[in-house]
């Protein structure tokens, strides 16, 4: 059973389309799964930087022009099949028109994942029609987590469930809010949480996802336990916590409701 996944945050800067296009090439490249991949930023497309694809002969504006169809605009980067924006589409679009598009076509694939635009309008609203389950994007400040609880607040409203919050950019601990903080405002569980990271701007500048671009990165490592869980994989504890044992963080707690969840959803589709 396919399933689509939309990556949201109300506020840009937060390493959203870093996340996607990690997270897509991730579940190709080391999980074995078959992945399309859909910019759904429509006023500024940038997965396809992301993912190597400059010029793209047709686009997602295309497909939602009904001059393309999906299948067509979707080009194969790093195992991934991708359907990129474009920089310089002058014509009409039907935003709302994403989810029968994609359901053309979503049989052919494992995951369906789309990054969406970072703010608050019809754009994201597509996004969040086409998808069933959505992930939002967060960094640990507050003006970042009102556009989080707004994002919250409009999934609610249209019955489309959270299955989880990524926590970016983590940076100074001692002045970010925490866990608990982000959690409790939201009550959206964290099922990822992940250090700033150098090679996010090093993979943006050679146009390779991270996970590929360097597969130890704490980025790249955070980002695979997440395609774990999303996979129904279990993740190994390293020796010196298996031997001491050491109990889990809260965000592998989380992961393990997500999968639990998630598969739950899957039988019962």
């Amino acid at each position: 059973m396919t399933k689509v996944i939309g990556v949201i945050a109300i506020k840009g800067g937060v390493g959203k389309t870093t996340i996607a296009s990690s997270l897509a090439t991730d579940l190709v490249n080391h999980y074995g799964k078959k992945v399309l991949l859909v910019d759904g930023n429509y006023s500024a497309p940038n997965l396809g930087i992301h993912m190597d694809i400059v010029n793209p002969e047709k686009t997602v504006h295309d497909v939602l022009a009904g001059k393309a169809r999906i299948q067509t605009a979707a080009v194969n980067k790093f195992g991934v099949d991708v359907v990129a924006g474009s920089h310089i589409y002058h014509g009409s679009i039907n935003p709302l028109k994403l989810k029968d598009k994609i359901n053309k076509i979503k049989e052919n694939y494992d995951f369906v994942i789309i990054d969406s635009s970072p703010a608050l309008n019809e754009e994201v609203l597509s996004v969040m029609q086409a998808s069933d389950n959505l992930l939002v994007v967060t960094t640990p400040d507050y003006p970042t987590l009102i556009g989080s609880l707004r994002a919250a607040i409009m999934a609610k409203q249209r019955g489309k469930p959270i299955s989880g919050m990524i926590l970016n950019k983590i940076r100074d601990p001692k002045y970010e809010l925490t866990m608990d903080e982000i959690e409790g405002a939201t009550e959206i569980p964290i099922v990822a949480r992940i250090p700033d990271d150098k090679n996010t701007n090093r993979a943006l500048f050679t146009k390779i996802p991270v996970s590929i671009y360097n597969r130890n990165s704490n980025f790249s490592k955070e980002i695979s336990k997440l395609s774990a869980a999303l996979t129904n994989n279990s993740v190994k504890k390293g020796f010196w916590r298996s031997f001491l044992g050491m109990d889990f963080k809260r965000e592998e707690m989380n992961r393990e409701l997500l999968k639990e969840s998630f598969y739950t959803s899957i039988i019962r589709d």
